[in-house]
């Protein structure tokens, strides 16, 4: 399943991971795990962040994506199941076929901005 991570990294624990150079070495840890489609760096809330959208096809794999993460850079960490623009376009499609057999009338209208 397509899940997002959130990592917000707390600021003296970040600060301490660029200086002593270790910082590179969990990010690299966790790209060669995750095979992340797509990584961001970016602020959120005024501290550093980092978000990777990857595949995750056992639920256990959570504790060895997270537990670096909190142990080296004290990190916030959220993984959330997210869709990209397909996986919405084929949602929606099935929850409107299925609102259109409960109508009786067959017929469903495309979502605004989907056709």
């Amino acid at each position: 399943m397509r899940m997002m991570l959130k990592a917000v990294v707390d600021t003296a624990a970040g600060n301490a991971v660029i200086a002593d150079g270790s910082i590179s070495q969990v990010i690299g840890r966790l790209v060669e795990e995750l095979h992340p489609e797509a990584t961001y760096f970016a602020a959120e809330d005024g501290q550093r962040a980092c978000f990777m959208v990857f595949d995750m096809t056992d639920a256990a794999t959570l504790p060895s994506i997270s537990e670096p993460l909190f142990q080296a850079t004290n990190a916030r960490v959220t993984v959330t199941p997210c869709m990209n623009l397909e996986d919405l376009q084929k949602g929606l499609a099935q929850l409107q076929g299925a609102a259109g057999s409960r109508v009786g009338d067959g017929e469903a209208s495309a979502p605004v901005g989907m056709s």
